[in-house]
């Protein structure tokens, strides 16, 4: 864990039991930016029996994503609500996620920092930023940051980011994250979407001061293909592209409305 300089958010890493070189992996990158850290352990989903998870509902899930999921994703989505639950359970106003796969700029530290200022001052109930995925679409720029790799930009993010490699919380995006919790229907990244795109208080950096690894997830293991097909309806790609369709509606709708609000 790195001791230096002073720093005013938690950060937790996500990564999981026997992991070990690639906790050591990133508590080296890590220790480079000068930011403290905790380690989280992983929730191994891997051999769950999913009939007897209680809070994963199938149905939903062939609904939404047109597919049931797998131990992999119920893992990983416990990992980031246990996050969110051992935040609350402190006394800190904000807190950097970060899973042990991921390639941080050295100057992390002060990007989120500047991130967590700006956004206290103009949006006070902002929910969260996702700085791990650069693929951007509706969106519009804020605040421009320098970092070690080059420039980033701060975006509001009407149509909310993937992945999970990095994720900042506010105290009350992280409050309406648990205890909005009711029933599993989709992976964490896909929920933060579904979620932040239409209760709004989400943001997003581009390019990603967050990058990743070339080591496959273990907490989302097995692999991408079997994960997608397992489950699949016949109705598959109809949802998938309604789910694509919709979220972007109310993407567009929302920023043409903060737009008018602004007055530009």
């Amino acid at each position: 864990m790195s001791e230096s300089g002073h720093q005013d958010f938690l950060c937790f890493v996500i990564n999981l039991d026997g992991s070990t070189a690639r906790m050591e992996g990133i508590a080296d990158s890590l220790g480079r930016t000068g930011i403290r850290f905790k380690r989280l352990p992983a929730f191994d989903g891997r051999k769950l029996d999913l009939s007897k998870v209680a809070d994963y509902d199938a149905a939903a899930a062939r609904r939404y994503m047109g597919r049931e999921l797998v131990g992999g994703e119920i893992g990983c989505y416990y990992s980031h609500l246990n996050a969110a639950r051992a935040f609350l359970a402190s006394d800190q106003r904000h807190c950097l996620v970060i899973e042990d796969d991921a390639a941080p700029d050295q100057q992390l530290k002060m990007i989120v920092a500047a991130a967590i200022a700006f956004l206290d001052r103009h949006d006070p109930a902002w929910k969260v930023v996702n700085l791990g995925n650069e693929r951007m679409k509706i969106f519009r720029p804020l605040l421009p940051l320098q970092g070690a790799r080059g420039g980033y930009t701060l975006c509001a993010a009407y149509y909310f980011p993937m992945t999970t490699g990095g994720i900042l919380w506010s105290r009350e995006g992280a409050r309406a994250f648990v205890e909005g919790h009711r029933t599993i229907f989709a992976p964490v990244d896909n929920f933060f979407r579904h979620w932040i795109t239409r209760a709004g208080g989400g943001y997003a950096f581009l390019p990603r001061p967050i990058s990743t690894t070339d080591a496959e997830s273990d907490i989302t293991h097995p692999g991408t293909q079997q994960r997608s097909r397992r489950g699949r309806t016949a109705l598959y790609g109809l949802r998938k592209q309604r789910r694509l369709l919709v979220d972007k509606l109310i993407a567009t709708v929302a920023k043409l409305s903060d737009r008018r609000r602004a007055g530009g």
